[in-house]
């Protein structure tokens, strides 16, 4: 009955993972997009931030979506 629950937790906190890597993963994609649009029209400065930030926060949100996803892969095994 234990073991029963705590595969329950796993398959939750898989869950968890894959929806977090997945928003994490949009977000970098839509602050990049913002961010290379930005630049693409000329602007240095958007919303009081630099869009070389705003890219790299993006780049961030990418790479965490990454490994939130792989953890969840990785963890299924």
């Amino acid at each position: 009955r234990a073991r029963v629950k705590q595969q329950q937790g796993i398959h939750v906190m898989d869950n968890l993972l894959v929806m977090f890597g997945r928003l994490a993963g949009f977000a970098g994609v839509v602050l990049c997009l913002v961010a290379g649009i930005a630049r693409i029209l000329g602007q240095f400065y958007l919303a009081g931030f630099s869009v070389a930030s705003l890219l790299q926060a993006g780049m961030g949100g990418l790479l965490l979506g990454c490994f939130a996803l792989l953890l969840a892969l990785h963890s299924r095994d």
